[in-house]
């Protein structure tokens, strides 16, 4: 359940619009694109973080009531722990194998070549 930002009542979340008073609740008419909509008399763009990094290109840009790439500013992004150092390690050898296999060949190579000049 979410709350329709015009009439304050409790509104399914997959409904396109609220019964109560047709406020359109998503964009395009489409359920998986929720439709930002600011308080009456506020803008998105004064809390959005595009807004902040200047990223923003919507036209509407910094007047928008409603969007559908709204992204709170305000909100603290939960903090990503970083991987310890062997399991980067490990993961860097899982994308770059081709790579690794080529360096095996390539030391291999030389290995051998300098072992026949020796002899």
């Amino acid at each position: 359940m979410i709350t329709c930002p015009r009439c304050q009542h409790k509104v399914d979340s997959q409904a396109l619009q609220c019964p109560y008073c047709a406020n359109i609740l998503k964009a395009y008419g489409h359920p998986g694109m929720t439709l930002h909509q600011a308080v009456t008399g506020e803008f998105l763009c004064e809390t959005c973080l595009y807004h902040g990094d200047d990223s923003c290109n919507f036209p509407q840009r910094p007047y928008a009531t409603s969007c559908t790439l709204y992204k709170n500013s305000q909100i603290i992004v939960e903090k990503i722990t970083p991987l310890p150092l062997p399991k980067i390690f490990k993961n860097w050898c899982l994308r770059n194998r081709g790579l690794l296999l080529l360096l095996a060949l390539v030391l291999s190579s030389i290995t051998l070549a300098f072992i026949n000049s020796r002899r």
